[in-house]
């Protein structure tokens, strides 16, 4: 088949990494793949297989929008491109436009519970829809067209696992969070739960950059723990900051399929997580969820793990989605629209 992946731009992301890995598996069954985004750090990770078309399909800018349409427009009718698959709401308004001018099928994967609003108009239009989880697919339900699956987010296989020895005789406690630094991901809550905390034995690592890193640092200063956080801005050496710290922190407020939590069951470290659905439906309970923003219940169950090193929660492997039948659907699904 003759694939087109669209998303706005290569940076590090769930979303970025998902097309990677989804384009890179693709390529190796022997699709031809293009994937058309603005860029980014992550683009060195697509395989030389798959082909990158740099356009400013990011900009939520209509004119720019059309401009980039007709261009894809053309290659599609010149190339024989069987199927487009768009990952956000700006490629999504793109790849209706193309459908509309060529016939060629479109798709559309959605990766977060995304503000109810005119920017979601193009699903209703998409020949399928997948959502990466059943919290996503709630959340959406009235923008879906009636073709429409859940398939679950899920990643190879890491070369890294964490065991309980690596933190073996070390005096400190390093916890790690891993996100963009905007509200929604609630590192602010984590910053102030450590500042409550008695014990004094632990680091932070913070994995990630955004809007609130200014905000974010400032926070660690009038808490008095600055000393003790380290932001280190985004980071492919994610695996590698897994299996060598103690405690995974995930405090999120909402999260679509939440990638972090899955590759850190995959590795296998502990986590202190939040009571989101999306959590819920991977975990499979609601024990040992932590409140969001709740600072106060997110500072004890810090102290806790400082103490005991008891996470409170444990997610079975068995739960976590298998990437080569994540792979087996979206190929399927191809397939069907063809």
């Amino acid at each position: 088949m003759k694939i087109i992946e669209i998303l706005p731009e290569l940076n590090i992301g769930g979303v970025e990494r998902h097309v990677i890995d989804l384009s890179n598996e693709l390529a190796e069954r022997g699709h031809d793949v293009l994937v058309i985004s603005n860029g980014g750090q992550m683009q060195g990770q697509l395989y030389d297989k798959v082909l990158h078309w740099q356009l400013p399909v990011h900009k939520k800018d209509p004119f720019t929008a059309f401009s980039c349409s007709k261009k894809i427009f053309s290659r599609v009718k010149d190339e024989g491109w069987e199927v487009i698959h768009a990952h956000s709401r700006v490629p999504a308004w793109i790849a209706w436009i193309v459908s509309y001018k060529t016939k060629v099928p479109w798709l559309y994967t959605a990766h977060a519970c995304y503000s109810l609003n005119y920017g979601l108009i193009p699903l209703k239009h998409a020949k399928y829809v997948i959502s990466v989880s059943e919290t996503v697919k709630k959340h959406l339900n009235d923008y879906l067209p009636p073709n429409n699956i859940v398939v679950q987010n899920a990643l190879p296989a890491p070369s890294l696992c964490w065991s309980p020895e690596s933190s073996c005789g070390k005096t400190e406690i390093k916890f790690l969070f891993i996100g963009r630094l905007t509200r929604i991901k609630g590192l602010q809550t984590v910053i102030e739960a450590l500042g409550a905390v008695d014990e004094e034995c632990w680091t932070l690592d913070v994995l990630g950059d955004g809007i609130m890193m200014d905000e974010l640092k400032k926070l660690s200063q009038e808490m008095g723990i600055s000393q003790k956080v380290t932001f280190h801005g985004s980071s492919d050496q994610t695996d590698q900051y897994m299996a060598q710290s103690d405690c995974l922190l995930f405090p999120s407020y909402s999260e679509g399929m939440p990638l972090t939590l899955a590759r850190a069951v995959q590795i296998g470290i502990p986590v202190i997580a939040s009571n989101i659905p999306s959590v819920v439906e991977i975990s499979g309970t609601e024990e040992g969820l932590l409140q969001p923003g709740n600072v106060e219940v997110w500072s004890s169950s810090i102290s806790t793990f400082i103490n005991t090193k008891n996470p409170g929660l444990i997610i079975s492997y068995s739960r976590i989605p298998s990437f080569e039948k994540m792979v087996d659907a979206n190929e399927s699904t191809y397939k069907t629209l063809i």
